[in-house]
């Protein structure tokens, strides 16, 4: 089963210049979620408001920390997660591109 999260978009504090220490910026998360389910669901509407809720209290200095941390936040917090596909983005930090990391994880045993 996967879950798919797009487009999931809230301001928050990230980054390392000192004008995004202070003002909050968009911010948008994409992710899929792979699981076995059975008798057990995860619940995509807790899902969402995990992660705004983890990257907003981290206020992380750089993209690819949060991205690794809200993995093993996920992780710990729906332990029926098997695969993970997260991509962060910060749509609005370059007036010519939108930047953006991504990275998938795995904890099939």
């Amino acid at each position: 089963m996967k879950i798919h999260i797009e487009d999931l978009k809230f301001k928050t504090i990230i980054g390392i210049l000192e004008f995004e220490r202070v003002t909050p910026q968009d911010f948008i998360v994409n992710l899929t979620i792979d699981y076995d389910y059975k008798e057990e669901f995860i619940n995509y509407a807790d899902v969402c408001d995990d992660i705004k809720s983890f990257i907003k209290n981290g206020e992380f200095l750089l993209i690819e920390d949060a991205l690794n941390s809200l993995s093993k936040y996920l992780k710990e917090k729906y332990p029926l997660i098997e695969k993970l596909y997260i991509k962060l983005t910060k749509p609005s930090i370059m007036p010519e591109c939108i930047v953006s990391v991504s990275d998938t994880f795995c904890f099939k045993s």
